[in-house]
């Protein structure tokens, strides 16, 4: 059974950071075209990176660069989602999403929600102002 599990969050002053993780199970996460992606309520859940298959390219949201990076430990078949200058803006559920077929980075082809079968519970990471 395939199953993510999503940990890291809690509540941050802004400009701090956090680490943010994503466990995998029943499936290897190096194979897959992984997503973390993050919800405010009311709002529509957005891509914030994306990682292909055995990780030949990551895409961040403009809204991330410079201050988010992916990183994975194949060994631990583990995720992360390191976190830095963290804005209020920022404050959010964040999800993993794990897909077999890859998405087009074309026109935001990696957001779409209907092409990830496999999604954590989610993290809920709160950065105070």
């Amino acid at each position: 059974e395939v199953h993510l599990v999503e940990s890291g969050g809690g509540l941050v002053q802004a400009g701090g950071s956090l680490r943010l993780s994503c466990a995998a199970s029943g499936f290897s996460l190096d194979d897959y075209y992984i997503t973390w992606f993050r919800q405010v309520p009311g709002k529509d859940r957005e891509g914030v990176v994306y990682k292909s298959k055995h990780g030949d390219v990551i895409y961040y949201a403009d809204f991330v660069k410079g201050r988010f990076t992916i990183s994975s430990d194949n060994a631990k078949n583990t995720l992360y989602l390191q976190m830095n200058s963290l804005k209020p803006e920022d404050t959010a559920v964040y999800y993993c999403a794990a897909t077999e077929i890859r998405p087009t980075l074309r026109k935001g082809g990696w957001t779409m929600l209907e092409l990830y079968d496999s999604w954590g519970q989610g993290t809920q990471v709160t950065v105070s102002s």
